[in-house]
């Protein structure tokens, strides 16, 4: 991957020369964090904030590439049973105000409301490569590193969702 189109792709072509100057190829870019991108002088959060959520989404395409390229042999052997820990990021989101819209509104009314909730929620934990693992009414319960394991994507998707 060339990250000078990578940026130029983002519009952020302007800062071609400091990832240039400062070696930032695809194998440094990956590992990026938002004390990284100050000190190479990307003062504009907002344009921290699209490299930030591309190297997410790079991530997560690299993952799905390599799981999808994983092979499993046909052997008459059985596998060795190894445990292997991994690191998954939990988080539960609900929808603000549920109770009192419940108070005011049509059942029917309130189910469309929800569904549109849980919709949006299932596309942007898609996007930044979680699993919905169960909706409870107005609530979501999310696994991040699961079922595809992602080590140290906590540390991007926190500021992502508190808008950082």
């Amino acid at each position: 991957m060339d990250v000078v189109v990578w940026l130029r792709s983002l519009g952020l072509g302007k800062y071609e020369a400091t990832f240039r100057e400062n070696e930032i190829d695809e194998t440094v870019l990956p590992n990026l964090t938002a004390e990284d991108l100050k000190d190479l002088g990307v003062g504009i959060v907002g344009h921290r904030r699209k490299i930030l959520n591309a190297i997410v989404a790079l991530r997560v395409d690299e993952s799905a590439k390599a799981s999808s390229a994983t092979v499993v042999p046909k052997t008459g052997t059985i596998a060795e049973d190894r445990a292997e820990r991994r690191q998954v990021t939990v988080m539960f989101s609900d929808l603000v105000g549920a109770t009192a819209l419940s108070a005011r509104m049509d059942p029917e009314d309130l189910r469309e409301v929800i569904s549109a909730y849980q919709e949006s929620v299932a596309e942007t934990i898609r996007c930044f490569g979680g699993f919905v693992a169960q909706y409870m009414g107005d609530g979501a319960l999310v696994y991040f590193g699961y079922p595809q394991a992602h080590e140290d994507l906590a540390q991007y998707l926190v500021p992502a969702f508190l808008g950082t």
